[in-house]
């Protein structure tokens, strides 16, 4: 990378920390401040930082400008879709991905398993909110006021005799899964079917999408299932990290 970009980026995580002087400039990137005024004034005329009247900078507008529109034009499924295979092919069992839309989560993406037994399920179509992995995932990361208003207004069939009862029921499995960082689905939809799910954030840390490893108890029980528990993590990490755009580092 050339020295001159490479200074300039190391600018942006020092004013992301509130405005700066150019003498804290200066220091940060270990240069005389003719050189850090040279790449502040570069970046300043791009609009990636602003001086302010005080003679401090700050970041840019256009900045914010650039990452906000790079997150309304992700596409997590395109994204999710080379992880969801992989897992898919890991396990060999189902491999779901859903999003959160007004009052639905709604799958996404769908990568079936290998053996003969199917699961009844379609991409676009919503899931049961009250049981379903993703959907725990998903309304967990809401804010308070949102998760216990939709907790409270929405119904709670009686699937099976594992189904989540009631709204307080319901609001005490999402602070479980806030807590621990992934849900289950164990018989609570259908009595044969388990589910072991992870989320997916996006650059602001925040819940963007729900991934899903589901399979039958006559293939696998649930104690088996929730051995891939480190795989489906991984798996969620990794999309979470394409989404951010973040490059590992060795």
């Amino acid at each position: 990378m050339s020295q001159s970009v490479e200074r300039a980026l190391g600018i942006l995580p020092l004013l992301a920390q509130g405005p700066a002087g150019l003498g804290a400039v200066a220091d940060e990137l270990g240069v005389h401040k003719s050189t850090a005024l040279r790449l502040l004034r570069t970046l300043n005329e791009h609009g990636f930082v602003y001086r302010c009247p005080d003679g401090r900078y700050r970041l840019g507008a256009r900045l914010f400008a650039l990452a906000a529109e790079a997150i309304e034009n992700l596409d997590v499924r395109e994204v999710a879709r080379p992880h969801l295979a992989e897992l898919n092919q890991a396990t060999g069992h189902t491999v779901h991905l859903a999003l959160h839309q007004d009052d639905e989560v709604v799958y996404v993406d769908k990568v079936d398993s290998r053996y003969p037994v199917r699961m009844y399920s379609r991409i676009g179509r919503p899931v049961p909110l009250t049981v379903a992995a993703v959907a725990k995932l998903l309304l967990a990361d809401l804010p308070e006021a949102e998760r216990r208003a939709l907790a409270h207004r929405i119904d709670y069939p009686r699937y099976t005799a594992r189904s989540t009862p009631d709204a307080e029921a319901f609001l005490r499995e999402l602070d479980l899964v806030r807590e621990q960082g992934w849900a289950t689905d164990l018989g609570g939809h259908e009595e044969s079917i388990n589910c072991l799910g992870a989320p997916v954030r996006g650059p602001d840390g925040r819940v963007v999408a729900a991934l899903s490893v589901s399979a039958p108890g006559v293939v696998v029980t649930a104690e088996g299932l929730l051995e891939l528990l480190p795989q489906v993590l991984r798996t969620a990490s990794a999309i979470s990290q394409d989404c951010s755009g973040v490059q590992e580092t060795a």
